[in-house]
């Protein structure tokens, strides 16, 4: 099943549930009150996907100067996710979305093509979300190394309280 349809802007982001690196249950609708930032990547401790978290990562200040919580969602096992994130130390939450429902409902499984070959995967595409659950800021296909750069701005622009 393809969606053809992305979440927009000014619309609620879709609640979802999902285990995080270390199997604990994270659902979205539980996090109002904050900004929430939730990154659909296409596989665990590939370059991009490296460079993208660690980007988050390594901006962490930036982030929670901002009161947001970041999510980064990926369609690998638990297992998997748990071991990228303890490899390069992250320190905001993975969740596995095995079964991909999650970026489904966001639009972001999408039919992609490397090599000659087309098989079904995540789009990189970063999704921020307001206090109240509503999508204020939708960043398709951004290339890793400009990742936090954008989002931050979105949430400056945004932000609670500066």
């Amino acid at each position: 099943m393809e969606t053809d349809t992305m979440i927009e802007s000014g619309q609620p982001a879709p609640d979802f549930t999902l285990p995080d690196q270390d199997g604990e249950i994270v659902t979205l609708s539980s996090l109002r009150g904050s900004p929430v930032v939730v990154y659909f990547y296409p596989k665990a401790d590939t370059p991009g996907c490296t460079t993208q978290a660690c980007g988050v990562r390594d901006h962490a200040a930036d982030y929670d100067a901002r009161g947001a919580i970041v999510l980064g969602i990926s369609p690998d096992p638990v297992k998997k996710v748990k071991k990228f994130h303890d490899k390069r130390s992250l320190n905001f939450r993975l969740l596995a979305d095995e079964d991909h429902a999650v970026a489904e409902a966001y639009g972001v499984w999408v039919e992609k093509s490397m090599y000659g070959r087309t098989y079904m995967g995540n789009e990189r595409t970063t999704f921020v979300i307001d206090p109240d659950g509503v999508i204020t800021d939708v960043l398709r296909k951004v290339k890793p190394a400009e990742h936090d750069d954008l989002v931050l701005g979105a949430l400056g622009a945004g932000a609670i309280g500066g």
